[in-house]
């Protein structure tokens, strides 16, 4: 098993920066991908970033590139999800999963077996 906790969410003003944070426990290998997804009010969850454990490649979607900075620090076991040029539409919560296979690409959320309970993050206008 592994635990996920999120944190860093809050409220920010849009153009401005959060670093959400992802601390994970539990039975983690080198072989993790993890990944964040968010969920805005009335919709779907959709992917966000991902980063393969070993190596650390990244994928990011196209509505937070160049915006959206995902990485990790290994020996804390922790990922990051640095955001900057916050925007309204980037409101959500935020959430952090993990899987030790790749059953599918990583934007697919079915994928990832465990996961964190989410940190909101809301950006004024």
């Amino acid at each position: 098993q592994v635990q996920l906790v999120e944190s860093g969410g809050g409220l920010v003003q849009a153009g401005g920066s959060l670093r959400l944070s992802c601390a994970a426990s539990g039975r983690i290998f080198n072989n993790y991908d993890m990944a964040w997804f968010r969920q805005a009010p009335g919709k779907e969850r959709k992917f966000v970033a991902a980063i393969v454990w070993s190596g650390g490649s990244t994928s990011t979607s196209n509505s937070v590139k160049g915006r959206f900075t995902i990485s990790r620090e290994n020996a804390k076991n922790t990922m990051y999800l640095q955001m900057n040029s916050l925007k309204p539409e980037d409101t959500a919560v935020y959430y952090c999963a993990s899987r030790s296979s790749r059953p599918s690409t990583v934007t697919t959320q079915g994928s990832y077996p465990y996961w964190g309970q989410g940190t909101q993050v809301t950006v004024s206008s």
